[in-house]
C-alpha cells in the first residue's frame, strides 16, 4: 500500500510595507531600512496599495510642522484600524514624530506594536528578527527613480534657530566620513544613479565635528570623481559662515550643478534676530551678491517663513521688497508653525492664520512673476536635461538648475519626440510658462 506524500509547509516571511512621510531625509532613512530588510531576506515594498492580513506596516513619520504631524497621526490611525479589523498583521511606527512624542503616542494609540525614534534602526530590525548587517552600509532600495538619489551626508543640526524642532528629533550634527560617502556613491553609480542630491539639515557645517574644519568642498571633489555621476546638487546650505570655497568647486567641476538651495527664512533684522539666524540683513545681501558675482549662472533657491511671531506688516513688506530686488531663481515659503519646546514657543503666536496665508500668497504671486520673466530668457537656448518620467503626452525632465518635486520642469511632446527616461539629452527651449519650459530634443 502506497503512502501519500505529505508536503512540508514552508512558513512564508510576511511582507513588509514601508510608508514614508515627510522630507527627503526620511526618504533616505526608509531606503536604508528597506536595504537592511532585503539583506535579511524580507519581502519588502514601499507604499504598496495592497496589504495583507499578515503584513507588517512600518510608518516612517514626520514631526516637523503641524500639517506634517497631522498627516503622520492620520496614517498611524488608518493602519492601526486595519490591524484591529484583522487586515494587517503588525503596525510599527518610527521616525521624527515618534522620536519627539513617543510617550504620548504610546498612551493614545495603544494597538501599535512598537514605536521607535530616528536612531533606532538596529532595535527595529531586532524586533522583526533581522540582523543589522554592516556589509550593507551604503546599500539602499531606492524609492526615487533609479537615475537620481537623495544623498544624506550628515544627521542632526547644531544651529540654534528659534523656530526649528529638528535638533529635538534628530539630535546634534553628526557628519558621515568622506570615505564612507564615496563608497556609497560608488554603489549608487554602479546601480544606475546619475544624480546625487546632497542633503543634510546644514550642508555647510559638514566636517566640523569629524575633521575640526568645514569639509564640504573636499567632499564635493571626492564625489565628483566617482565614475558615472553626471550631476551633484546641493540642498540646504546655511547662510551664516557659508564656506565660499564651495563656489570654487562648483565652478571647477562640470558635474556639480550650478544650483544652491540656501533657506534664508527672512530678511528683516527684527525677524532674523528673533529667529536666531546668526546673520543680518546687510550680511545676507552681501552674501547673495558675492555668490552671484562668483557664479553668475548659478540658480539660487531659497525658502522663507511667513507669519513668524511679531512679524509686522512692515517686516513683511521689507521681505517682499527684498524678493523683488533679489529675484531668486527658485523660492518656496511656509507659514510659521508654533512648535513645542523650541525657543520661539515662548513667544506669542500672534499673526492670525489667515494673515500668514495671505502673506504667503503675496510672496508666491511675486515669485511667479519673477519665475516667468526668468523662464522667458531661456527660450531659444539649449540645455542639458535629465529625463525623469513620462506622463500622458509628455516626457518630463529637469535642467541642472532644478531639483525634483520643488522646481521647474522641462516638457517634451511625446507624440512628436522620443527620449529615454533616466538619460541626459540636449533640449532646445521653444516656449516658457511660469514654472514650465517646453522644448525639442536635439539629435
Amino acid at each position: 500500500m502506497k503512502t501519500k506524500a505529505v508536503k512540508s509547509e514552508v512558513k512564508k516571511q510576511p511582507k513588509v510595507n514601508v510608508i514614508t512621510l515627510g522630507c527627503s531625509k526620511n526618504i533616505v532613512d526608509s531606503e536604508v531600512l528597506m536595504g537592511q530588510l532585503k539583506g535579511n531576506a524580507f519581502n519588502v515594498e514601499h507604499e504598496s496599495s495592497k496589504v495583507g492580513k499578515d503584513d507588517i506596516v512600518i510608518i516612517n513619520t514626520c514631526g516637523f510642522i503641524d500639517n506634517a504631524k497631522q498627516e503622520s497621526i492620520d496614517t498611524i490611525l488608518q493602519y492601526s484600524e486595519l490591524k484591529d479589523k484583522g487586515k494587517v498583521g503588525k503596525v510599527i511606527v518610527t521616525g521624527c514624530l515618534s522620536e519627539r512624542y513617543k510617550p504620548e503616542l504610546e498612551a493614545e494609540i495603544t494597538n501599535v506594536d512598537a514605536f521607535y525614534g530616528t536612531n533606532d534602526l538596529k532595535n527595529l530590525l531586532t524586533n522583526l528578527g533581522a540582523d543589522y548587517k554592516h556589509e550593507l552600509i551604503g546599500e539602499r532600495l531606492l524609492t526615487t527613480p533609479a537615475h537620481f538619489a537623495y544623498f544624506k551626508i550628515a544627521e542632526g543640526c547644531n544651529r540654534p534657530c528659534s523656530f526649528c524642532a529638528i535638533p529635538l528629533m534628530r539630535g546634534m550634527h553628526v557628519s558621515k566620513p568622506i570615505e564612507e560617502l564615496v563608497a556609497e556613491a560608488k554603489v549608487l553609480a554602479k546601480n544606475g544613479t546619475k544624480e546625487l542630491i546632497l542633503i543634510a539639515q546644514d550642508l555647510t557645517y559638514y566636517g566640523l565635528d569629524l575633521y575640526n574644519e568645514r569639509k564640504l568642498a573636499d567632499l564635493l571633489r571626492n564625489l565628483s570623481d566617482v565614475n558615472g555621476i553626471g550631476w551633484i546638487r546641493l540642498q540646504y546650505a546655511y547662510p551664516s559662515q557659508f564656506p565660499m570655497e564651495v563656489l570654487d568647486v562648483i565652478n571647477e567641476r562640470e558635474n556639480i550643478c550650478n544650483y544652491l538651495d540656501m533657506p534664508l527664512q527672512h530678511i528683516s533684522d527684527n525677524m532674523l534676530k528673533s529667529m536666531r539666524r546668526g546673520i543680518s540683513k546687510r550680511r545676507t545681501i552681501e552674501l547673495v551678491d558675492k555668490i552671484r558675482q562668483r557664479l553668475p549662472d548659478l540658480a539660487l533657491r531659497t525658502t522663507m517663513i511667513s507669519g513668524y511671531p511679531g512679524e509686522t506688516q512692515e517686516d513683511h513688506d521689507e521681505l517682499l521688497s527684498f524678493i523683488e530686488q533679489t529675484k531668486f531663481d527658485r523660492l518656496g515659503v511656509f507659514t510659521y508653525s508654533h512648535e513645542e519646546k523650541t525657543h520661539a514657543y515662548s513667544l506669542e503666536d500672534d499673526v492670525p492664520e489667515e494673515v500668514k496665508q495671505e502673506r504667503l500668497e503675496e510672496i508666491m504671486d511675486m515669485q511667479q512673476g519673477i519665475s516667468y520673466e526668468k523662464n522667458q530668457t531661456k527660450v531659444g537656448n539649449t540645455y542639458k536635461v535629465l529625463i525623469d518620467k513620462k506622463e500622458g503626452d509628455y516626457f518630463i525632465g529637469r535642467t541642472e538648475f532644478d531639483s525634483p518635486e520643488v522646481d521647474n520642469e522641462v516638457l517634451i511632446d511625446a507624440r512628436e519626440h522620443y527620449v529615454t527616461v533616466g538619460d541626459f539629452c540636449k533640449v532646445k527651449i521653444d516656449r516658457a510658462e511660469d514654472f514650465d519650459l517646453y522644448g525639442t530634443p536635439l539629435k
